[in-house]
Parts: C-alpha cells; structure tokens; sequence
C-alpha cells in the first residue's frame, strides 16, 4: 500500500514542478499563447487534486502505527498545492488585468490600492474553500466513525442473539435432564417401596411358617 503512495508522490513531485515552471512562464506571455498557457496550468492543477485525493485515500488505508508519517508528508503536500493555487491566481489576476487594458486600451498602469483588494479577496476565499474542505473531511471521517459503529452494534447484537439462543437451547436441555431424574428418582422409590412390602411379605410366611411348625398338634 506504502509502495502506491510513493508512486503518487513521485508523479505530484513531478506535476508540480511542471505547474511552477509554467506559472512563471505566463506573465512572460502575449494573445493566444498566454491563454493556452493558463488553461493547461488549470488543466494540470486539477490533475494535481486529483493526485492528492488518490494519495489521503491510500494514508486511511495504511495501518495506525505507520500512519502518522505519511500524514505528515500528506499536510506538506497539501500545503504545496495551495502555494501553487495562490501563486497561479496571482498570475492569473494579472494576466486578467493585461487582456482589460487591452479591451479597454488601459495604459497599464492600474491602481495599487485595486490589486491589493482584489489579492486580499483573493486570500479570503482561499481561506473560506480551506474551512469549507475542513469543515468537508470532518464529515467524512465523522461519517466512517459512524458506519464503523453501525457495523460494530450490529456484530454485537447477532453475538446476543446467538448466546439468547444458546441460552434457551441450554433450558431446553435442563428441563429434559430435570425430568429424566424426576423419573429415575420416582422409580427408585417404587423399587424401594416394592423391596420393603417384599420383604414384610416373605417376614410374615417365615413367621407363618415357623408358627404352623412349632405349634403343637
């Protein structure tokens, strides 16, 4: 599982680098080829997402003791990608105000006090998307700590109802070993009541007898 992860880091490594190389190039562009240059760089930091996505899914998948270093590696990750984001919109802010002068035949020189509030809006809304893929990850986690309690009340409650079962197979069995002794004590007793009348029984012939035989004639 470690040896994907590591795969995706390397192609995110390189990704990444490509991104850069190309943020720097747009400023440096003019017409068509910094448009094309801009959509590959969106184009390319959506590949990026989806890279950092494949590698947090493969960190839930690693076991718990090995887990807290890829975390670390994921956060620093993550903290590039936003670097990359900023970096791209400042470009893109600016490459934005260069096609306005040119619709608008501007003579570049914009205020100062625009672009800072723009880059300061711009912030904001980072900051807000941040919160919002917090806010996004707590619900996620929250929701598989859910289901894993689901799944483990469930495993619980078949685990009762087959002692319930045992239980009652286990009554089941008693009453029959119960009854099984009640009658063996009950025919011990007639045996024992059938010994005692015998033996009155063959007292009294002896007793006839030996009374028939001393008795004079």
């Amino acid at each position: 599982m470690s040896s994907d992860f590591e795969g995706y880091e390397q192609d995110f490594s390189v990704l990444s680098a490509e991104i850069t190389n190309r943020i720097g190039k747009v400023p440096k562009l003019l017409g068509d080829e910094k448009r094309q240059m801009v959509s590959n760089v969106e184009k390319q930091l959506e590949e990026a997402r989806e890279l950092l996505e494949q590698m947090e899914l493969e960190v839930r998948e690693i076991p718990p003791q090995s887990r807290a270093m890829y975390s670390s590696r994921m956060r620093s990750y993550k903290q590039e990608m936003e670097k990359l984001e900023a970096d791209f919109k400042r470009s893109r802010i600016a490459y934005s105000d260069e096609v306005r002068n040119d619709l608008l035949g501007d003579d570049g020189n914009s205020s100062e006090i625009q672009r800072a509030h723009l880059l300061d809006n711009t912030e904001r809304l980072e900051r807000s998307s941040r919160r919002l893929e917090a806010g996004y990850q707590i619900a996620v986690e929250t929701e598989q700590i859910g289901q894993d309690i689901l799944e483990n009340l469930s495993h619980d409650r078949e685990k009762i109802q087959r002692a319930r079962e045992r239980l009652r197979e286990t009554d089941a069995n008693l009453g029959k070993s119960s009854r099984i002794l009640t009658g063996m004590i009950r025919r011990v007793i007639q045996n024992r009541i059938l010994v005692v009348i015998l033996g009155i029984i063959v007292f009294l012939a002896v007793v006839m007898i030996v009374y028939f035989t001393l008795r004079p004639h």
